[in-house]
């Protein structure tokens, strides 16, 4: 855990993941099926991919993590090559990119969709309502 956190303040992902809340990076841990963790030639972490998926259909990247000090070397792109290779028959690998890695992966040959969501819960855990729907006429 105390890797993964590390490579993730190391990272700009760290500006947008809970850092501080121990207990949480935990559970995000404990709950992932997939975790892929680049070392240096020293055995040091510099880069780590944190993955949730079903391993038939559906693989979710929700952490692509590489400290800024080793950014620019691929190692972001292998991260992802060997998540691929822990999940080999999946047919959707997707992930949202942090406002900064967006090019990166423009360049890696990463699609871009339109047509992604997300919402945030506003009352406990429920889905929020669709918008009212106008009566044809």
């Amino acid at each position: 855990m105390n890797v993964y956190r590390r490579v993730l303040v190391a990272s700009t992902l760290g500006e947008r993941r809970p850092v501080d809340d121990i207990a949480r990076l935990s559970e995000m841990l404990a709950h992932s099926d997939v975790i892929v963790v680049a070392r240096d030639a020293g055995g040091t972490a510099i880069g780590v991919a944190r993955s949730i998926t079903d391993y038939a259909f559906c693989l979710y990247c929700s952490d692509l993590a590489v400290d800024a000090a080793h950014q620019g070397q691929g190692i972001g792109k292998r991260l992802l090559e060997e998540t691929v290779r822990a999940a080999p028959r999946v047919r959707n690998y997707l992930l949202l990119s942090a406002p900064k890695a967006v090019s990166f992966y423009e360049h890696a040959g990463f699609e871009r969709l339109p047509d992604a969501f997300r919402f945030y819960p506003q009352d406990g855990w429920s889905v929020p309502s669709p918008p009212a729907r106008k009566a044809n006429p």
